[in-house]
C-alpha cells in the first residue's frame, strides 16, 4: 500500500482498484445470483438503465452478437425477468423491458451484496470509511462521465 503522505500514481491506484474489484466479486459471489448467470445479470443492469432498448443495441452494450444476446434474453424471459414488446415505430423491432419480477430480483441482489459489504466496512476505522466513500464517489463520477462520453461517440458513429 502507499503512504498516506505520497501522491499515488494512477497505475498504482488502478492496481489496487483492480484487486478491490476482484475481492468484491468474491464477496458478491457469496450473495447468490441464482437463477441467473453473471452475463444475464449484466443484461438486467443494462435494461434497468436503458428501458426499451432494442436487441441490437443491447448486444452492442454487451460486446456480443444479436443471436447470443437473444438467447440470454430468452432465458431471462423464461424466468420472468424480461419482457419483450413490439416497437410502436416498427413491427419488426423488439423492445426489451425489465419486468416487475426482474426489478425485485435486482433489489434483492443489491441488498444481499450490500450486506456482504457492510460486514467488511464495519471492520474499517471510520476515517478510512470516510476516505473510501469520498474516493468512490469521485471514481463513480469520473467513470460515469467516461461511459456516457463513449456512448455518445458510438451513437455518433452509428448514425
Amino acid at each position: 500500500m502507499t503512504s498516506s503522505y505520497s501522491q499515488p500514481r494512477p497505475d498504482e491506484v488502478a492496481r489496487v482498484t483492480s484487486e478491490a474489484a476482484e475481492l468484491l466479486e468474491v464477496l458478491w459471489g457469496r450473495a447468490s445470483t441464482a437463477p441467473v448467470s453473471a452475463s444475464q445479470i449484466r443484461v438486467l443492469f443494462i435494461l434497468e438503465h436503458s428501458d426499451g432498448i432494442n436487441l441490437r443495441m443491447l448486444a452492442e452494450s454487451l460486446g456480443s452478437t444479436p443471436p447470443s444476446t437473444s438467447r440470454l434474453c430468452d432465458r431471462l424471459q423464461a424466468v420472468g425477468f424480461v419482457e419483450r414488446a413490439t416497437s410502436a415505430s416498427s413491427r419488426r423491432e423488439v423492445r426489451l423491458h425489465l419486468s416487475r419480477r426482474g426489478r425485485s430480483f435486482l433489489a434483492e441482489l443489491r441488498a444481499r451484496r450490500e450486506a456482504a459489504l457492510q460486514s467488511v466496512l464495519e471492520q474499517m476505522p471510520a476515517a478510512k470509511r470516510n476516505a473510501l466513500l469520498e474516493g468512490l464517489e469521485a471514481f463513480c463520477a469520473a467513470a460515469s462521465a467516461e461511459i456516457h462520453e463513449n456512448d455518445e461517440t458510438s451513437d455518433a458513429r452509428s448514425a
